[in-house]
């Protein structure tokens, strides 16, 4: 698997500017599986891995875990923050505690 990349976008005063949203390939870490991932904010970068008792899990906790950082970040309580429309979410599943913060098609979908 090749890294994945979403790009976001942030409607900023002086225009727009993209976030990406790479998420590297899963890997073997002794008895478990990681997952990096790196969000490029305007402001700097977030970067973590998550593990996983395989590789399946390990991405799919990733992307909870960027979905988790996407809806408790700045940008999206700025409401400035879009993946294809504003207004319509990321594209990205959350932990359950914080299913109330999810917006359009994430809320129909992981909601």
């Amino acid at each position: 698997m090749a890294a994945l990349i979403r790009e976001l976008t942030y409607a900023a005063d002086e225009g727009d500017v993209k976030v990406a949203v790479i998420v590297g390939e899963s890997f073997a870490s002794g008895g478990d599986w990681g997952c990096r991932y790196d969000i490029r904010w305007p402001d700097g970068g977030e970067s973590g891995t998550v593990y996983g008792v395989d590789a399946i899990q390990a991405v799919e906790l990733t992307f909870r875990t960027i979905g988790a950082l996407i809806y408790t970040s700045d940008a999206h309580r700025s409401g400035n923050l879009f993946w294809e429309k504003p207004g319509h979410g990321y594209g990205f599943p959350v932990p359950n505690t914080i299913r109330d913060l999810l917006i359009g098609d994430d809320a129909r979908f992981f909601g």
